[in-house]
């Protein structure tokens, strides 16, 4: 196979901050990519609401997101460490509060998501399925942005490959080594924010205003979503490089092993919501 000179691709050197106050101080494209992620999901729920579509009234939207935050970054980070780096927590608790350093894992923000939707349902006597469903129709909103922002981190690379639009990014090698010795990569990151952001977004759009299952079957479109995707989320893995250090689980990469259990939860919720169809 014919290797084109390693400088003919572009070498990564995009800065993480969209505006810097100091060395590490400033606000950064990832920080921002959660709160356009957040405002965004609000505006399609307020909308939702407006059309007819959510029992979710506009004027507690704002509520809801706000649990939908806390859900989404305690159990993110929480669960990077527990699926990702356990030993490093058990022998350094205190990490998991230096968030500056990075680390959240999707599957973790998954359970702190629906840990808030079942308390803001308790507390709000809105119907948990319901409100499932509707979160789950914004989800990818976020997921796009924060992909694009892993992107501009220059974090989550893909693995070497000499396809033409690879990319080199000096965090993969030691630091210092020149550009020239570095192999080329995948930019993973951006699949990712293709199939988990673009394509899962247009889908569950789709099925939310083409279809009336979450008037009809509560806790279908979630399923559908989950059911979704663990399955793009496994076809990006196979051009991710897996995080270093982080061994495989029966030959499978943590991110696809841990899909598996979203697969089968999301096809538990649209079993359910069959059976409510049948009942109705």
């Amino acid at each position: 196979m014919n290797h084109l000179p390693p400088l003919a691709y572009w070498v990564h050197d995009l800065s993480p901050f969209v505006i810097r106050f100091g060395d590490n101080i400033g606000i950064r494209w990832y920080g921002l990519a959660y709160v356009l992620g957040f405002l965004g999901g609000g505006w399609l729920m307020v909308r939702y609401y407006r059309a007819g579509r959510s029992a979710l009234p506009a004027a507690q939207v704002p509520d809801f997101i706000l649990a939908l935050v806390a859900g989404v970054i305690i159990g993110g980070r929480v669960g990077y460490f527990l699926l990702y780096d356990f030993d490093l927590f058990v022998h350094h608790p205190l990490v998991l509060f230096r968030v500056w350093e990075g680390g959240m894992a999707s599957h973790g923000g998954f359970v702190g998501v629906f840990l808030a939707v079942w308390w803001f349902s308790r507390r709000t006597g809105l119907p948990m399925l319901h409100l499932a469903d509707v979160q789950a129709s914004t989800v990818s909103v976020g997921l796009l942005l924060g992909r694009i922002a892993n992107f501009i981190n220059g974090e989550l690379w893909g693995k070497i490959t000499d396809v033409p639009w690879a990319v080199i990014f000096p965090k993969s090698a030691s630091p210092g080594m020149p550009a020239a010795l570095i192999p080329p990569r995948h930019p993973s990151q951006l699949y990712e924010a293709g199939l988990e952001g673009v394509l899962l977004l247009a889908f569950i759009q789709w099925r939310f205003w083409k279809s009336d299952i979450v008037r009809t079957q509560p806790g279908r479109l979630c399923g559908e979503y989950m059911v979704a995707y663990a399955l793009v989320r496994a076809v990006g893995e196979i051009f991710r490089e897996p995080d270093e250090g982080v061994s495989l689980i029966f030959g499978l990469s943590r991110g696809t092993f841990y899909s598996i259990f979203l697969l089968l939860a999301g096809a538990g919720l649209i079993a359910h919501g069959l059976r409510h169809r049948h009942r109705e």
